[in-house]
């Protein structure tokens, strides 16, 4: 369940930075993104967003993830403001 000020990855915007709250779904894509450093507690930011939305590029634990609309759905997270 999202809450009021808990948003998914994909709704963030370009430079919004967020903290990991929860990774949603079963099985192994929900294993590939804990396994990519998507774990609850991680701050990372927004760094790029392709013209329709997919695919979304983050900055996370010193690298840079590409993830699909889709895979960005399952990860909860709470904004941060700078």
């Amino acid at each position: 369940m999202v809450g009021i000020m808990d948003k998914t990855l994909n709704m963030l915007e370009t430079g919004q930075k967020a903290r990991v709250i929860q990774v949603r779904g079963r099985g192994s894509s929900r294993k590939r993104l804990l396994d990519m450093g998507m774990v609850p507690g991680t701050v990372l930011s927004v760094t790029k967003k392709a013209p329709l939305g997919d695919p979304v590029d983050f900055k996370l634990k010193g690298y840079n993830l590409s993830l699909r609309k889709t895979e960005a759905e399952a990860v909860v997270v709470e904004v941060l403001e700078d």
